[in-house]
């Protein structure tokens, strides 16, 4: 590990860390998740919240994230909406047909953002919108960045609902998927949420490599044919990727 890291720090965020999935979480339950001695464990926890950063619920004394938190993780969202959209308004430009930009949030995307096709028959997504990670391309392209203990942790605990006839309803027919979105670097929505929605979708990664949004295009089925959706595909790679650069990440 490299000398310039600060330990006290790392441990820090390995606690933070621990409420990824975890609403509230008790001293001896964040201790264990972890693996820190529960009197460091406490000293960090106070300090954190002495600085916003955790509160304790006093009905229960138990910790959960604190809005300072919220109040940075709200600038880094709007600042990266503003680094995408240059890139939603151009592949709208490009392909004619609505681009959206999402969020993960636990085991779901938010639309965060999106930019409208010129057509008259368009596919059209309400910002706001939350879905869960497996039925739609911006899910499954999130998920083919994340590391293989996390992948595997949300497909294990996902509930399968078919929205569709074509809804990928399994484990083991959503792993093979991943495994094909990860050789591409882009996934697909063929009409799995919706009849006659079909989307293309490429992940956008953070510093340390892990995806955590994304962008699609979506459109009608009949304007989304094998040839269109790989170009498709292509340009939302090197979109996403050269707004990945530009909030840290390296390949």
């Amino acid at each position: 590990m490299n000398n310039t890291v600060i330990q006290s720090l790392v441990k820090a965020i390995h606690i933070l860390e621990c409420f990824e999935d975890e609403k509230e979480l008790g001293v001896t339950e964040i201790s264990r998740k972890a693996n820190l001695n529960k009197s460091t464990t406490f000293n960090i926890i106070t300090t954190l919240e002495a600085h916003g950063f955790l509160e304790q619920n006093e009905s229960n004394s138990k910790y959960k994230l604190g809005i300072e938190l919220f109040r940075l993780g709200t600038k880094v969202n709007t600042n990266l909406r503003k680094i995408a959209f240059p890139y939603l308004d151009e592949l709208v430009s490009q392909f004619k047909e609505t681009v959206n930009f999402v969020l993960r949030d636990g085991d779901n995307v938010v639309y965060m953002d999106k930019v409208e096709s010129p057509h008259s028959m368009r596919i059209s997504t309400n910002v706001g919108t939350r879905l869960p990670l497996h039925i739609t391309a911006v899910g499954k392209a999130i998920l083919s960045g994340l590391p293989e203990e996390e992948l595997l942790s949300i497909i294990n605990r996902l509930k399968f609902i078919k929205y569709t006839d074509y809804t990928l309803c399994n484990k083991n027919d959503l792993m093979q998927y991943i495994k094909k979105v990860k050789a591409f670097g882009y996934a697909e929505d063929f009409e799995e949420l919706e009849i006659g929605l079909t989307c293309v979708a490429a992940p956008i990664f953070n510093f340390d490599g892990r995806a955590y949004a994304a962008i699609s295009i979506s459109g009608p089925t009949p304007r989304m044919n094998a040839e269109i959706r790989e170009k498709m595909g292509k340009a939302l790679v090197e979109a996403t990727q050269q707004i990945s650069k530009k909030i840290g990440y390296k390949a």
